[in-house]
């Protein structure tokens, strides 16, 4: 141990410690645990950046330390540039922002051309700007980047329609604050390069219909400009991003699934909450057992993220682990 430093010296210690939970929780709740399977640690598998990259973009990658591109990622910027409507679809923190980012960066810098993000949160626009911000620092690439949406101020709204690169927004904002009042947004339109959604797996069922109808509306006022943006859309891993996204589009697209990032060993365990009333068949409710696994997990000084079907029962949760 007294040889490995840093990073490495932390995974292991974090590995000792999942090995630790597993040991724990399968001898004191062996009957809870249906199965358990293991997922193989994956290398990362590189790409050199593309040899038509703009200097300063590349630049600004250079300086936060990414020296190539993942695979995905590299196919993702191949897809876009050969104009294919592309999707991609990866797990979480395997660089999906990369993929979009790049093209648009690309396309402000050299044609002045102009990108549309939407997300279904307004946390998650804030996040992304904050993301653009660093890479206009890291560039010094002059990027104009902001949010419109119901927070924007009444006076701020004009700069951002005359003077945004990015434009970054959410399905809401683009039916009621930016297509009906399109002639005010004319030149934003006629410069309209590309369309980014990320968090496609959001926009299912009847949501999902909605935001097909808004998009169809946005490409009928963007051939009104004579403009023919490029959709770039993101998803976690699901069974038919193909068929999601060409849904909500209403074209083909360059369906972009294999991840090129690294990732841990992973360990699966379905847990099955215990009888507490057989006659009934009721079982023990899944917030307190969820509470005594993670705090299982907590004891072993592992990061822990807990998710939840609603706010309350987040909230639920959190108390009895603060209670605990």
């Amino acid at each position: 141990m007294k040889n490995i430093t840093g990073t490495k010296a932390d995974d292991l210690q974090a590995g000792n410690n999942v090995d630790a939970l597993i040991g724990e929780l399968t001898r004191s709740f062996h009957g809870r645990i249906a199965a358990h399977c293991t997922i193989p640690a994956q290398t990362a598998s590189y790409a050199a950046f593309p040899k038509g990259l703009n200097p300063q973009v590349k630049t600004a990658l250079l300086s936060r330390g990414i020296e190539r591109l993942y695979s995905h990622q590299r196919a993702a910027w191949d897809s876009v540039q050969n104009g294919e409507h592309t999707v991609v679809v990866t797990p979480t923190a395997s660089g999906k922002t990369l993929c979009y980012n790049l093209p648009v960066l690309q396309a402000a810098l050299q044609m002045r051309q102009k990108a549309l993000y939407l997300f279904p949160t307004k946390a998650l626009s804030q996040d992304q700007v904050a993301e653009i911000s660093e890479l206009n620092r890291a560039g010094a690439l002059g990027i104009k980047a902001y949010t419109f949406d119901g927070d924007t101020p009444g006076d701020a709204r004009k700069a951002v329609r005359t003077r945004g690169d990015i434009v970054v927004s959410n399905p809401d904002m683009l039916h009621q604050g930016i297509m009906p009042h399109h002639t005010k947004w004319a030149q934003f339109f006629e410069a309209l390069r590309y369309v980014v959604i990320d968090e496609m797996h959001t926009y299912r069922g009847v949501f999902g219909s909605h935001m097909a109808n808004v998009l169809r509306r946005l490409q009928r006022i963007c051939a009104f400009y004579k403009s023919n943006p490029l959709f770039i859309l993101c998803s976690a891993t699901i069974a038919n991003p193909e068929t999601l996204a060409q849904s909500l589009i209403g074209a083909e697209v360059n369906c972009i699934s294999r991840n090129g990032s690294p990732r841990g060993e992973k360990h699966l365990l379905l847990w099955n909450p215990p009888l507490i009333n057989s006659e009934l068949g009721l079982r023990a409710a899944a917030r307190s057992e969820t509470a005594t696994i993670a705090k299982a997990a907590l004891a072993n000084q592992l990061k822990t993220i807990v998710f939840a079907r609603s706010r309350l029962m987040v909230e639920v949760v959190t108390k009895y682990l603060k209670d605990r």
